[in-house]
């Protein structure tokens, strides 16, 4: 069976789409890439409005198995991670709605599925998703870039082809690194 994930690399300014399907031998291969972009002129509102409208379309579109979605990591610019928060949580939501299971990898466990470095910088990542999926040109911008390669960690992670979520149910089927994350922000919460 052949595993369509839709990855998703948030963000208010511009929120990264990119469809993969992934055999079971891992071969991926690009469905669709995009990139939903929203002003800053905007109200919060009408930019997540924007972003779950888009996100609407494309599930209804291409209708993926899972999603994958870029986990909040804390950043030194607060307003960032807000914006990021809130467009995470408006594409969970419409997953949710369609009973789509959810994964959140965090941008290190992307860059060393893809790259083999959990350091890697962008233009590393771009480079081997664009040999990944036998692409002849990089997507751009960098953001669909990360969403395709979200997907492909996504499937790779996923072994032979379920669609594993981490969050809801069948979260018991973490990696190592998500259980880590999962158990630090269980120790976070009981100790508010």
């Amino acid at each position: 069976m052949t595993l369509r994930v839709l990855g998703v690399d948030p963000g208010l300014t511009r929120c990264g789409i990119g469809v993969v399907d992934v055999e079971k031998n891992r071969r991926a291969t690009m469905v669709a890439f995009g990139v939903v972009g929203t002003s800053p002129e905007e109200s919060l509102d009408q930019r997540l409005l924007v972003i779950a409208t888009s996100i609407d379309d494309w599930l209804d579109k291409y209708e993926p198995h899972v999603l994958a979605v870029e986990r909040v990591f804390s950043q030194l610019n607060v307003s960032t991670v807000m914006g990021v928060a809130q467009a995470s949580g408006v594409v969970i939501a419409a997953a949710a709605r369609r009973g789509i299971p959810v994964a959140l990898h965090t941008p290190s466990e992307v860059k060393a599925a893809v790259t083999g470095s959990g350091t890697s910088n962008k233009d590393a990542v771009t480079k081997l998703v664009t040999k990944i999926l036998r692409l002849d040109n990089p997507p751009r911008p960098a953001d669909a870039a990360d969403a395709l390669a979200l997907a492909i960690t996504h499937a790779w992670r996923a072994g032979s082809g379920a669609a594993v979520a981490t969050t809801g149910p069948g979260s018991q089927s973490l990696t190592p690194a998500q259980r880590a994350w999962a158990d630090a922000e269980a120790k976070a919460r009981r100790a508010r």
